[in-house]
């Protein structure tokens, strides 16, 4: 079955401030590598059976951004969904799934945040088949980090015993813990971060939040109904989509339904969203620095410098 990426692209990446600001998110910035994040989250998925063009979910002051950076990497097809205001997770997917339904008809949903670092593609690769076969017989599939210490910037999600095939049944997502329960956590053994990361159905998505949060269901279809064409964007009806609720998705559905189940991810894996992480997935020279641009360290380590002039 076809595979569609959804980019969500609508984040402001504050605590990376000011190398991340309002008007030049994290995503639109080349932190990794000469690539943006945007394009490296479209990138590493090269290779994956049946996957179409992707649809890009950002808000309407980045549209140029998105449509320059889709076209540097020769990806010119891409659809792209304007939000005319920030209203969580929930509504931007609601929104890419009806219009997937609408362009293609039932298509599976692979839906990826656009700010993410991921080192072992491979391993990303075969937790996308995994979830492929799961979202295939109806589950809505989230994937979840493998930590690898009682991290506190993360959000977590909390599974059951009970496991169908590679996957667990999730239990609840809870908020950033304070260190003591990120300890608990971890010696516990049954919570992973939430990455942010799914898969499922467009059908089944849309089915799932017509039970559960109906109401942004009812905005977001007349916000598609309303839609415009403007080039290669797509602006979604302004008063459907505001009048929406602004929830994330892992509170307005997943927590709720009995179908979500979370499938376990160990790939170098990190949403770069502070400093130290952006120094952890960074190249170091010899004396652990991480440098970008034209920069002289004299009697420096253990150091994050980023410089453009």
């Amino acid at each position: 079955m076809e595979i569609t990426p959804v980019i969500l692209s609508g984040g402001s990446g504050k605590r990376l401030w000011p190398l991340s600001r309002g008007q030049y998110p994290k995503q639109y910035l080349p932190l990794t590598s000469n690539k943006s994040m945007l394009q490296e989250t479209i990138l590493r998925l090269d290779g994956l059976k049946g996957l179409q063009k992707p649809m890009i979910v950002c808000n309407q002051e980045h549209r140029f951004l998105v449509a320059q950076h889709s076209h540097e990497i020769d990806v010119i097809n891409a659809a792209i969904l304007l939000e005319p205001v920030g209203r969580n997770t929930a509504p931007a997917i609601a929104a890419a799934a009806l219009q997937s339904i609408r362009e293609n008809g039932d298509s599976l949903l692979l839906v990826l945040p656009a700010d993410h670092h991921i080192e072992d593609i491979d391993a990303l690769h075969q937790a996308i088949d995994v979830a492929t076969k799961q979202a295939l017989i109806g589950r809505l599939v989230t994937f979840g980090i493998v930590p690898t210490d009682a991290n506190t910037g993360y959000g977590y999600i909390e599974y059951s015993n009970e496991k169908f095939d590679d996957v667990y049944q999730v239990e609840k997502f809870v908020e950033k813990p304070d260190q003591k329960t990120a300890n608990q956590y971890l010696k516990k053994g049954n919570h992973l971060w939430n990455s942010g990361m799914f898969m499922f159905r467009a059908s089944t998505l849309i089915d799932e939040l017509t039970t559960h949060a109906p109401d942004i269901v009812v905005s977001v279809t007349k916000s598609i109904d309303k839609a415009t064409q403007d080039f290669d964007f797509v602006r979604l009806g302004e008063l459907g989509f505001s009048s929406s609720p602004s929830e994330s998705i892992d509170y307005a559905l997943m927590e709720k339904s009995d179908n979500s189940v979370v499938l376990p991810l160990d790939a170098n894996w990190s949403d770069l969203g502070s400093f130290s992480s952006l120094y952890d997935a960074s190249t170091k020279d010899n004396n652990a620095n991480a440098i970008k641009g034209d920069v002289l360290a004299e009697n420096t380590n253990n150091s994050y410098i980023d410089t453009d002039n």
